[in-house]
């Protein structure tokens, strides 16, 4: 259970009528899809089944969901790289499928969709603390994973063994990050995919 909705649950002590795992995931699709600041409450409330009263009991606030919504998809996308990384034929190919994967969704499920950490990186450009946190800390484990990979890709000689994973850790979550707005943007899939490529020789 996520941390955050596990607190303001301790906070209430009333009986719950309502799977607030599956509240929360419908209030992270909302999110997702229309951002933080083009959600209302009611939006909250009608995707969620919920009263006022059940959600400021379980929830605290629009921004306290927000911030809890942010960790879990934070926590999915690791656990999602994490078995990708574990799944792979080779690190490098995780790699290649990481930047295509997240590419090809950024085409999916209307305008907003995409990660919902750089999304929200975008919207609130460090302007509240404690969003930025979790957006700081969410792009770290991204990162981190990305390190991995590419570690262990220099130890089988996919990538060359002089450079720093750190890095080109960096520099692959960069170009994640840009290639989700230049298929926002209107770039062809097939052009996404040279530029990939691309991206991977600048490793070898």
């Amino acid at each position: 259970m996520d941390c955050t909705v596990q607190n303001i649950r301790m906070q209430t002590g009333r009986p719950l009528e309502f799977d607030p795992e599956l509240a929360l995931e419908a209030a992270m699709t909302v999110f997702w899809q229309q951002g933080f600041e083009a959600t209302s409450l009611a939006d909250l409330l009608q995707a969620m089944g919920l009263s006022k009263s059940s959600f400021y009991n379980e929830f605290g606030s629009k921004q306290q969901l927000f911030e809890a919504c942010l960790e879990r998809f934070r926590g999915r996308q690791v656990g999602r790289m994490r078995e990708g990384l574990s799944s792979a034929a080779s690190p490098l190919d995780f790699v290649r499928g990481m930047l295509l994967t997240n590419a090809a969704e950024a085409r999916q499920d209307g305008p907003r969709r995409g990660c919902l950490i750089m999304n929200t990186a975008t919207e609130f450009a460090g302007r509240d603390p404690a969003v930025a946190g979790l957006v700081s800390s969410a792009a770290r484990d991204f990162a981190s994973m990305f390190r991995v990979a590419v570690e262990m890709a220099q130890e089988q000689g996919e990538i060359r063994r002089d450079a720093d994973p750190e890095m080109l850790a960096g520099y692959l979550l960069t170009t994640m990050a840009g290639l989700r707005t230049m298929v926002k943007a209107g770039l062809p899939a097939n052009e996404i995919e040279q530029i990939v490529e691309v991206a991977l020789k600048a490793l070898q």
